[in-house]
């Protein structure tokens, strides 16, 4: 019986490194949502001030890295709930307004370019 201790313990010290993650298709999904913004002629606001596309991309990597790091996110739809609809900080919504079209929450918009996305890719 003393030989199956090692292995409980070896399983439950691995265990907290067991880090699933994004899929690769979720990945590819994340990043290009996350690239929509930049180089865009939209504006991005966040805790009432507006931002460019190049700024905003680079806020939401900050944001997904951290989720990535703590193992919570692992879809494109918990990326857009957890990282790009809201402050972490004030909980104030995103909001994002692109030239022609009317300002929205950052989740609507994100929301849209996720399903554009998969309609174009098999």
């Amino acid at each position: 019986m003393t030989y199956r201790i090692p292995l409980v313990l070896a399983a439950l010290l691995a265990a907290p490194f067991a880090h699933a993650g994004p899929g690769p298709q979720a990945q590819r999904e994340i990043a290009r949502l996350i690239s929509s913004l930049d180089g865009s002629q939209c504006r991005f606001q966040r805790n009432g001030s507006w931002y460019d596309g190049s700024q905003a991309r680079a806020h939401l990597q900050r944001k997904y890295n951290y989720l990535l790091k703590k193992d919570m996110v692992d879809s494109a739809e918990q990326f857009i709930e957890r990282a790009a609809s809201q402050s972490s900080m004030s909980g104030k919504p995103y909001r994002i307004q692109c030239p022609g079209q009317a300002e929205q929450t950052a989740a609507t918009w994100f929301g849209t370019r996720l399903q554009a996305l998969r309609q174009r890719t098999p």
